[in-house]
């Protein structure tokens, strides 16, 4: 049996412009659904169908294969049927074959489980439904408002049932449908035969529509899907002031300031440049102690930075990096420029609410309070694997 996921990822969105690139959590929408699609273990390939540059080159750095839809497949109102029909017309004639499910797979549901998919395929391949979509649970008493006043449509308004007295309904989220293949082409419509609901956790079933669902979904990200990947990198970079430290200073009546910092971050570090692991500290500060501690840490470091996006750039040219396999920790909004540019953005958990947002990995521990020393332990415990 030969199963495909196919995500549709157009670039013309006009609530969110480019919408299917924006990150969450770090990672660019289309990546994240790519990246689920691949985890399930029952799915065979990811093709995604789009008509933009950039969403391809990201979808085809995660590992999809990328199908180029016709520009008049491209307009606001095609439906997702039409761009699914047109995968499966093409891999018949690319491939001498079509498959025998399809998994329709949205990159406005960020946070889609690889288990999921793989519960709604059983239910295709057993024969007990011909098409499986995704839903939450919900116990909402829903209304509707007519010319005669609102009423109940799934309850009556004179009597308030409990929640444990009243049978759930299902609230379709929009992330997946798994689908007989042949099914779905003779009935040309996604929903047929025998239907059933996988249902989900509630945390999966936000999906991406306006730039408030956008901002909703990065504060939740490091919640709902917190990032798995082992964090293998060829350097790490760090912010100074919240990330080696707790943000606060000591001033003195001279004006002298000291910092406190955590002494199993040295330990981290060491051991980080011991494997081969290049460290750079960028900072905005010109404070002596900021050179004091990269000195201690025998790690270059680069300071009183107007703009340290230019200087990452910069030095990452000078190592001959790849920045997607570069992380950067900071914390505060002039370290989001920096996060951009790499692969792996890390913030340590108190930082500014931008910052997070950006972030792929959120560190458990503050800065100052061990927060350079669990991530040079997540580099390290990835080179290990």
């Amino acid at each position: 049996m030969r199963v495909t996921a196919v995500v549709p990822a157009r670039g013309g969105s006009k609530g969110i412009p480019l919408k299917n690139v924006e990150a969450v959590g770090g990672v660019p929408l289309v990546t994240r659904a790519v990246r689920a699609c691949l985890a399930a273990r029952a799915i065979d390939e990811t093709v995604v169908s789009t008509d933009h540059g950039a969403i391809a080159a990201a979808a085809a750095a995660a590992g999809a294969r990328i199908l180029e839809r016709p520009a008049a497949l491209g307009g606001d109102t095609v439906s997702s049927e039409a761009v699914l029909l047109h995968v499966l017309d093409t891999l018949e004639q690319e491939d001498g074959g079509a498959p025998d499910v399809v998994v329709f797979v949205q990159c406005t549901s960020p946070f889609i489980d690889p288990a999921d998919l793989d519960a709604a395929v059983a239910r295709i391949a057993d024969g007990s439904a011909d098409c499986v979509f995704s839903a939450v649970e919900t116990h909402a008493f829903l209304w509707e408002e007519g010319p005669e006043g609102a009423r109940g449509v799934n309850h009556s308004h004179d009597h308030r049932p409990r929640r444990q007295d009243r049978d759930p309904h299902f609230q379709e989220t929009g992330a997946f449908y798994a689908m007989d293949a042949g099914g779905f082409r003779r009935n040309r419509h996604r929903f047929f035969g025998r239907v059933a609901v996988q249902e989900v956790p509630s945390v999966h079933g936000f999906e991406v529509d306006t730039p408030g669902d956008l901002r909703l979904v990065r504060a939740l990200a490091h919640v709902a899907a917190p990032e798995r990947e082992p964090l293998d990198v060829d350097a790490v970079v760090t912010d100074f002031d919240g990330v080696h430290t707790d943000d606060l200073a000591s001033v003195t009546e001279t004006g002298a300031e000291s910092v406190a910092v955590s002494r199993s971050d040295g330990m981290g570090v060491r051991l980080l440049r011991e494997s081969g692991v290049r460290v750079l500290i960028l900072s905005t500060e010109e404070n002596p102690v900021v050179c004091a501690r990269a000195d201690k840490l025998k790690v270059p470091v680069r300071h009183g930075l107007s703009d340290k996006a230019s200087a990452l750039a910069a030095w990452l040219t000078e190592e001959g990096l790849d920045p997607e396999r570069v992380a950067y920790a900071g914390n505060d909004v002039n370290d989001l420029g920096c996060m951009a540019l790499v692969g792996w953005p890390v913030a340590v958990p108190d930082s500014h609410p931008d910052v997070l947002a950006a972030a792929r990995v959120v560190l458990t521990r503050s800065g100052g309070a061990g927060a350079v020393r669990e991530l040079c332990e997540r580099v390290l415990n990835a080179r290990k694997g």
